[in-house]
């Protein structure tokens, strides 16, 4: 199996001698936030929170995400949340890229380390804490959960990407592979956050355009990926948000494996009023 490394961005601001072009770039179809962008400069504070910082990848208006926000969170030893949702009927997904996360959720603690990977159900009682001696830092995925009759929410779980093995795509002879948190035909799931792997070569063979949005990190590796009608180069630590019905497709550049953290809403139906 190939190293497994999480891309966490450090902060700080570039020297005055850096040039200002840089690959950032916002269009109808779809957004571009490479790791350059994640300074110092734009972080932002998060109530309820101490010794902690975030950079907000999306977020719900006409120019960005429409189901969704997306936060890379960081904490410094100490710091934490004794209630880090404070909006009823939201579910989210955390997953540590570096450090310890202390999570209590529902009276358990768990302690997340790179690869931990937490479900919360909607209206769950959880806190968060790092009780380390270096910088934690995680993705935190909130989504507003849609309610079927009949169906109750997920329960919370925690997980480890190594604790759950990829599965190939077919027809792809193992080139492409997704790492699945959730089951994707569980129709109490209205969204998945999965991890997906290319081998240095692989591709996707086709311009997927579908009705998901996409919310999408790059924890390793390069490609160029086809965004809309760019062919857009990205590597670790570049953030890719993609619309509905967004054309998307990519190639591996090697020499490592590409692997990137995915959002998509799925199992509901197309609201109409």
């Amino acid at each position: 199996m190939s190293t497994r490394t999480y891309y966490t961005p450090a902060g700080g601001l570039p020297p005055q001698s850096d040039l200002l072009t840089d690959r950032a770039v916002v269009k109808l179809a779809y957004s571009f936030i490479p790791k350059g962008v994640l300074r110092d400069i734009v972080t932002s504070s998060l109530p309820g929170f101490t010794d902690t910082r975030a950079w907000i990848l999306a977020r719900p208006t006409p120019s960005s995400a429409q189901t969704f926000s997306q936060l890379i969170v960081e904490i410094a030893p100490g710091g934490g949340a004794a209630r880090p949702e404070a909006e009823a009927g939201v579910e989210s997904v955390l997953f540590v890229t570096t450090g310890e996360l202390t999570l209590t959720l529902e009276g358990e603690r768990h302690v997340l380390e790179a690869g931990g990977y937490a479900f919360i159900t909607p209206n769950a009682q959880w806190s968060l804490a790092n009780e380390g001696s270096e910088i934690t830092s995680f993705h935190w995925i909130r989504k507003a959960y849609e309610y079927l009759d009949g169906v109750d929410a997920p329960a919370s779980f925690v997980t480890s990407d190594n604790d759950i093995e990829p599965v190939s795509m077919p027809d792809t002879d193992d080139v492409w592979a997704t790492t699945r948190f959730s089951d994707a035909s569980d129709m109490a799931h209205d969204m998945q956050v999965n991890i997906v792997t290319f081998k240095p070569g692989g591709s996707i063979p086709f311009a997927e355009t579908h009705i998901m949005e996409h919310g999408l990190f790059v924890l390793q590796g390069k490609a160029v990926y086809r965004l809309n009608d760019d062919w857009v180069e990205c590597e670790a630590g570049d953030y890719m948000l993609l619309r509905a019905f967004c054309p998307q497709a990519c190639y591996a550049g090697g020499p490592e494996d590409f692997r990137y953290l995915l959002y998509k809403d799925m199992n509901r139906q197309i609201r109409l009023t």
